[in-house]
């Protein structure tokens, strides 16, 4: 099934951007998903299997690298795209 991820990523940290830069490009390493990027957040799409995997790996990857930081996700089954 095919599913639209819109994720966000808060570190709690005066230098913010960078992990946000971090995670969003090793997100569009991963094949099989297309990523978008805007002001506020970024989309994912593609199969459900996929796009869950690659953020649990990326996601974990943050919490290892950022002390503290929270997501916001918001998953839509069957996008209209």
């Amino acid at each position: 099934m095919k599913v639209a991820v819109d994720i966000s990523l808060y570190p709690l940290d005066e230098h913010f951007v960078p992990p946000i830069k971090d995670i969003i490009e090793r997100l569009e390493k991963h094949s099989g998903i297309e990523v978008e990027r805007n002001r506020m957040s970024t989309q994912l799409r593609g199969e459900f299997d996929i796009v869950m995997a690659a953020l649990t790996k990326e996601i974990g990857t943050t919490f290892e690298r950022v002390p503290k930081a929270v997501f916001a996700i918001k998953i839509l089954n069957n996008p209209v795209n």
